[in-house]
C-alpha cells in the first residue's frame, strides 16, 4: 500500500493558486480539497433551488450567490464553495479581497456520493462557527432527501426538518421560502429509491 502524504500549504498559497486555477478547490486545515465534478442531478437540483431562491428574495435585502462565491471563516481557516449562499443585508468581504464572503445567512449544499460525509461532517462543523449563519440545508442528489438545520437563539444547531417523501416540502425560514420536493427534484433522472 502506498501512503500519500498530505501537502500542507498556507491560506495565502491556496488563494494565489485558486485565483488562477481552472478547477475549484476548498481549503481546510492547510489542506487543499479538490472539488468533485458535479453530476446532472446535482446541477439540476442546484439550478432548481437557485431559481426558487432568486425569485423568493427579489425586492428584499437578501441576495443569493451560486457555487462560485467562496465563503471564508477566519476563525477556522475554512475556505469553501457552498452550492448556494444567501446573504441577508450587505455582503461583507475580507478586507482587500473581493472574493471571500464572511457573512452568509443560509448555506445550501447539494450532496453527492463523494461529498456527503464532508458536507455533514468537517465542513458543517466549521460552518457552525460562522456568526451570521442561521440555516444549513442539505439536499441529496442521489435520492430524494432534504435536511434543514437551524441555529437557535442559544447558538445551538437543531435539525428542524427532514424528509424523504417525494410529496414533502421544506422551508428556508430566513427568507420565508417553502419548497416542495417535486420542485427541488424537477427533471432529475434515475434517483435511488
Amino acid at each position: 500500500m502506498v501512503v500519500v502524504e498530505k501537502q500542507i500549504v498556507s491560506a495565502e498559497e491556496y488563494l494565489t493558486a485558486e485565483r488562477q486555477a481552472l478547477e475549484k478547490s476548498e481549503f481546510l486545515d492547510g489542506e487543499i480539497i479538490p472539488m468533485a465534478g458535479a453530476t446532472r442531478n446535482h446541477n439540476r437540483v442546484k439550478e432548481n433551488l437557485a431559481i426558487l431562491v432568486g425569485a423568493s428574495i427579489d425586492n428584499t435585502t437578501c441576495q443569493s450567490f451560486s457555487s462560485d462565491m467562496r465563503v471564508h471563516l477566519p476563525e477556522s481557516g475554512l475556505y469553501a464553495y457552498p452550492d448556494i449562499v444567501i446573504v441577508c443585508g450587505e455582503p461583507q468581504l475580507m478586507p482587500d479581497q473581493f472574493d471571500n464572503l464572511l457573512n452568509p445567512t443560509v448555506l445550501l449544499e447539494v450532496m453527492s456520493e463523494g461529498t456527503e460525509d464532508y458536507d455533514r461532517g468537517r465542513k458543517f462543523h466549521r460552518y457552525r462557527g460562522i456568526p451570521s449563519l442561521r440555516e444549513y440545508v442539505l439536499i441529496d442528489s442521489l435520492r430524494v432527501g432534504v435536511e434543514v438545520w437551524v441555529k437557535n437563539v442559544q447558538g445551538q444547531w437543531t435539525l428542524v426538518e427532514e424528509t424523504t417523501d417525494p410529496a414533502g416540502q421544506f422551508t428556508i425560514q430566513s427568507i420565508g421560502l417553502t419548497v416542495t420536493l417535486r420542485q427541488a427534484y424537477a427533471r432529475t433522472v434515475e434517483l435511488i429509491p
